[in-house]
């Protein structure tokens, strides 16, 4: 025995003293062989033991069992403690008399150490999981059912532990997931591939629904046998929402710059256009006046005409569009508006088509130009019977609504009237109904549409301060808002203008014509001279003034806004401030007013023909006369 280190192996005589000693008793209680001889069993023991009469009980047990084994706290000689195994065998002569005891001690006291630190670990461990209450964390047995349950799963799902241990964890899974076996799926990955993650739909308890983001990873034990899985859930709802928020914000952000970018390109072309018209028409207009003899002639001439005013009405779309038409809002009831307005489409639309209205008794009053808006509900009532092959009902409604932070539609807060147009035709799918309202986009056959229908409604209802808002399902019909803000209490009502026939003539008035584009100032010109105004023609503000400054003399100023180096409205300042009397006309095919734009200045939209420039020239000088 004495070869013995790692136990302290000895003998006891029937009374307990030690009879023997070997060099593992030495190395482990730290006492020599001389020092220990004959000292009591008890020796070894810790105070507190010995006060229980632990060393007496131990050999009394030993006595009686034959062996006796325990684990507790050894005294060294130094007075340091250790755990120690302590195995205590009857000892027996060979004649089969008692002779004492055989000791044999073991020094536990790493591995107490390291179990203890294992259960500190793990009681950790389970404090932490259970702490954890963003994370539903648990353990599924090999087939899946629940054999733990941490605070944060019985926050996120409902369930107490009683509840839901011993269940499979399908459980948490939606009825159609579970139709597609899912949770055996994720299951069945975990165990091939040691991991399972995924998103989707999971239930509490009490039946609601949350997005999830899950793990599932596989469990071995010590020697790689599978015994079960670990599940991590969390609730990743709001996350996702937000997400979905974000890339709707960046989708319409995206829309939205576009729009913008394709309204520049639009208005730019239009404005263009504009000018071409103007030099077509004008010339149209003074042929015309000039060949009534020739009726043949006539004829081709009013066809070409014809065509050009076409054209204008294309950019004046183009331009409502591009949220550059000149609008005159003013507050609009639109319940008589539309009853009148249906009155004259019923024809158009057709013996198969009706058309329903759905107006509260009393509606707030809009900020919008009338005539732009009757073109817009009209635009919208043949979309809606173009939609309807066959026939059907179509519905306008309209309703007051009070738009707050994060509403829908999307406008700033305040009160708004919502006027929609429904039809149960054809409709739209996702993508058709994304591009709706670009410029010249249409699904309409050639020669049955220009695309910019939709177009000039979103302008104009973006131009008054709302919005076009379109509803569509491919099968299921259309409806259109229009969404308007209220007017406010004191604005005046707006009544349609009655226009003259044939405006009153002034006498010949000397006129300085102001244009950068050579073709709209000769054909401008050639119309005043044939109205028997004398002209004075020049391409730029500076050629103006110096002639003005010059001492040239006249009645009356026209001049284009959208002109380089000067533009039209700094001209006009500029007279003023040594003319402030002199009537003048502003000519755009922009609706923007310069804010620093002299007052009592005529406005004048692109393209317009001579009825049109005669009326400008009188609401020029009726201004002069009456100042």
């Amino acid at each position: 025995m004495d070869p013995v280190i790692d136990y302290a192996i000895y003998m006891l005589d029937t009374e307990g003293a030690v009879r023997s000693w070997n060099q593992g008793a030495e190395r482990c209680e730290g006492y020599g062989v001389r020092d220990i001889l004959g000292a009591p069993f008890e020796t070894f023991f810790v105070p507190e033991d010995r006060a229980l009469g632990l060393p007496a009980e131990i050999l009394v047990k030993a006595l009686q069992q034959g062996r006796f084994e325990t684990e507790c706290w050894q005294l060294r000689k130094d007075g340091s403690r250790y755990w120690a195994q302590v195995v205590i065998d009857a000892a027996y002569g060979d004649d089969g008399a008692r002779v004492g005891y055989a000791a044999l001690t073991r020094d536990l006291t790493a591995a107490k150490q390291a179990a203890e630190n294992q259960r500190r670990s793990e009681e950790q461990f389970r404090i932490l999981v259970q702490g954890v209450t963003d994370y539903a964390i648990y353990l599924l047995d090999p087939e899946g059912k629940v054999s733990s349950w941490n605070a944060g799963a019985q926050r996120i799902k409902g369930y107490l532990p009683r509840e839901i241990i011993g269940k499979h964890f399908s459980t948490f899974y939606t009825d159609e997931d579970r139709e597609r076996e899912l949770p055996a799926r994720g299951l069945a990955t975990a165990a091939r591939l040691g991991r399972f993650e995924n998103e989707g739909w999971r239930v509490r308890k009490d039946g609601s629904r949350f997005w999830a983001h899950i793990v599932i990873d596989r469990i071995l034990d010590d020697r790689g046998r599978h015994i079960g899985y670990a599940k991590i859930t969390r609730d990743i709802t709001a996350k996702r929402q937000a997400e979905q928020e974000l890339a709707q914000t960046r989708e319409a952000l995206f829309h939205a710059q576009k729009m913008e970018a394709v309204g520049q390109l639009t208005g730019g072309v239009a404005h263009d256009f504009n000018n071409l018209l103007m030099a077509i028409i004008g010339n149209l207009e003074l042929l015309i006046r000039r060949l009534q003899h020739d009726p043949q002639s006539l004829a081709l001439l009013n066809n070409a005409l014809s065509g050009a005013e076409r054209g204008a009405t294309l950019t004046r779309r183009m331009l409502a569009f591009a949220r550059r038409q000149e609008l005159k809002p003013a507050a609009l009831d639109l319940r008589p508006l539309t009853r009148n307005l249906v009155s004259l489409m019923e024809r158009s639309l057709g013996p198969q088509v009706g058309v329903d209205l759905a107006f509260p008794i009393s509606l707030e009053r809009v900020m919008v130009d009338a005539n732009q808006f009757e073109l817009a509900i009209l635009n919208l009532v043949m979309n809606a019977r173009d939609a309807m092959p066959a026939g059907g009902r179509i519905t306008l409604a309209a309703q007051s609504v009070q738009v707050g932070e994060g509403h829908a539609v999307g406008l700033p807060s305040g009160r708004y009237v919502c006027m929609s147009v429904t039809d149960r035709g054809q409709g739209m799918d996702a993508a058709t109904l994304e591009r709706a309202t670009e410029p010249f986009f249409t699904t309409k056959g050639v020669g049955k549409g220009t695309g910019l229908g939709l177009s000039m409604v979103h302008g104009l209802a973006e131009q008054s301060g709302g919005r076009l808002v379109l509803h569509s399902e491919a099968g299921k019909g259309t409806r259109a808002e229009i969404w308007l803000p209220v007017a406010p209490a004191e604005a005046p009502s707006q009544t349609p203008p009655s226009p003259m026939d044939e405006p009153s003539r002034n006498g010949q008035l000397r006129v300085m014509l102001v244009d950068d584009d050579p073709l709209i100032l000769a054909t401008t010109a050639a119309v005043l001279e044939d109205m028997g105004h004398l002209t004075y023609e020049k391409s730029s503000a500076n050629e103006a003034l110096e002639a003005l400054f010059g001492g040239v003399e006249v009645d009356l100023l026209i001049t284009d806004q959208m002109m380089p180096v000067v533009p039209g409205h700094q001209l006009l300042a500029q007279v003023r401030a040594q003319w402030p009397q002199l009537p003048a006309i502003l000519a755009s095919g922009y609706a923007e007013t310069p804010k620093d734009l002299p007052g009592n200045v005529v406005r004048l939209a692109k393209p317009y023909g001579r009825a049109e420039l005669m009326q400008a020239i009188d609401r020029a000088v009726l201004m002069h006369m009456t100042a």
